[in-house]
């Protein structure tokens, strides 16, 4: 038992050291980038989805954003108010059972003194659904760190505790997880004014056509293509190299808290159930005894209370676990806002190595030597040099496909410096966002194991007053 503690200490003091060593790590991030920005243009500052030009990210941000429909979107007050479990058939027409969970939504408004507030809107969601929004927000929005979803199965759960995904307990966080996805989304200043998030809280039927219709789907990388990215940028930013290495770290200590928090909750479940033995004996012993019997009788009776305590306390502390958990799952979305980075610096690279080449062959042309080795070289000295015509002719084509490599570079410069600054953006507003939370999760559950320890002290503190009367 003890060494179990002591792993946790240990883990819960790594997770507040390794918060501040890259709180000022990020701050010293922050700072080189302002110095870029206002450093030579010639140095490429690249983040972005290489799939879309500038154009194009400018239409799907305005297409995607409400605004003939300003009017509707107000300010909601959402609620996940229950889940429901429901047998039907799947897409391949078999039998299955699910679960669902009853959006409740209204308007945020002031309701005066003595009047019946408007009944809330409300609609049924399977976690599907929830997944499908968030995969759509991932490929409209890649520069913003997308809230995640509560875990579809439990992990690192302490063995007693079910890990089925229909078992009332864990249906019942998911609730609360969800309900919480749904309010970080709300509270962001650039997903909660999104069309399609407004339909998936307001329109039962139609959100999956409208969701579809916006052909999301075509602007999700494939992971193939994140891969070669990311091992064949020559000169990946610095900034995000050390964002994706810190939510690597991230998740590996919160992982490791998670595991031992598992350990120490089934210590503590063994730890509590034994003491129902003194419970059962104290009582058989007090059949026996007349003047001790009350006493023994009192104390059997606290133990037994002691023990039968332990469930609803490691229920409570698997809430705190769902808070880590939160943040263990949004390292990922860390990572993507990072290959994001990776990708369009790859496309930029490649396109800068090709007006490169272009240049080298007008270079070649005007000059009339070969710096490398070229077939068109060796077929010219074979079979006789070009005439003037068709050395103009090639010379004004190169041109021509010079401009146009060069406008390619500039645009994707221009993208890629406005996805730099949103991005960046957001991942400041993210990391505040988490020193909050994490703190405050992790100062509840220190209190929540003081207040069991009390609790504890108390029992013991009980029966010795039992022990003293008798």
């Amino acid at each position: 038992m003890k060494t179990e503690l002591h792993e946790e200490e240990n883990a819960m003091s790594v997770l507040f050291a390794h918060a501040r060593v890259c709180s000022s790590s990020a701050d010293h991030s922050s700072s080189q980038m302002m110095m870029a920005d206002s450093g030579s243009h010639e140095e490429v500052a690249v983040i972005g989805n290489t799939d879309i030009t500038s154009t194009e990210s400018e239409n799907n941000v305005i297409n995607t954003m409400v605004e003939k429909e300003t009017s509707e979107m107000r300010t909601l007050e959402i609620n996940v108010a229950e889940a429901e479990k429901r047998t039907g058939k799947n897409t391949v027409n078999m039998q299955e059972t699910y679960t669902v969970y009853l959006i409740e939504t209204r308007p945020a408004e002031t309701v005066p003194d003595g009047v019946t507030p408007a009944a809330p809107d409300s609609l049924w969601r399977r976690y599907s659904e929830f997944e499908l929004l968030r995969t759509y927000l991932l490929a409209t929005y890649p520069y913003i760190v997308i809230p995640p979803l509560p875990e579809k199965r439990a992990e690192f759960v302490w063995h007693k505790l079910s890990a089925d995904n229909l078992d009332p307990d864990f249906v019942e966080r998911r609730r609360v997880g969800l309900e919480n996805f749904l309010l970080r989304v709300m509270s962001h200043p650039v997903l909660s004014k999104d069309k399609i998030f407004y339909h998936f809280l307001t329109k039962e039927k139609s959100w999956k056509d409208a969701v579809l219709e916006t052909a999301f789907q075509d602007k999700v990388d494939p992971r193939l293509k994140s891969l070669s990215a990311m091992f064949r940028v020559k000169n990946p930013d610095k900034r995000f190299t050390a964002m994706k290495q810190y939510s690597d770290e991230l998740n590996s200590v919160i992982s490791q808290l998670l595991r031992v928090r598992a350990r120490v909750a089934d210590r503590l479940y063994g730890v509590y159930k034994v003491h129902g033995n003194y419970g059962r004996v104290f009582s058989e012993w007090s059949a026996i005894e007349k003047e001790m019997g009350d006493g023994l009788q009192s104390a059997g009776h606290h133990m037994d209370t002691y023990a039968a305590s332990i469930d609803d306390i490691l229920e409570e502390e698997e809430h705190y676990a769902d808070q880590l958990k939160e943040y263990l799952f949004y390292t990922e979305a860390v990572r993507s806002v990072c290959r994001k980075h990776e990708l369009i610096q790859y496309e930029l690279e490649l396109a800068a190595q090709d007006l490169s080449y272009k240049k080298q062959q007008k270079e070649e042309l005007v000059t009339g030597t070969m710096r490398v080795f070229s077939l068109k070289g060796m077929t010219s000295k074979l079979f006789g040099q070009e005439t003037p015509e068709q050395r103009e002719i090639r010379l004004a084509a190169l041109e021509q496909s010079i401009q146009e490599g060069e406008e390619v570079v500039k645009q994707k410069n221009r993208e890629c410096q406005e996805f730099v600054q949103t991005a960046w953006e957001d991942v400041e507003r993210f990391k505040e966002q988490k020193d909050g939370d994490l703190r405050e999760a992790l100062i509840s559950y220190a209190i929540m194991q003081i207040s069991m320890c009390k609790k504890g002290i108390q029992v013991w503190s009980n029966a010795k007053e039992c022990f003293n009367k008798m």
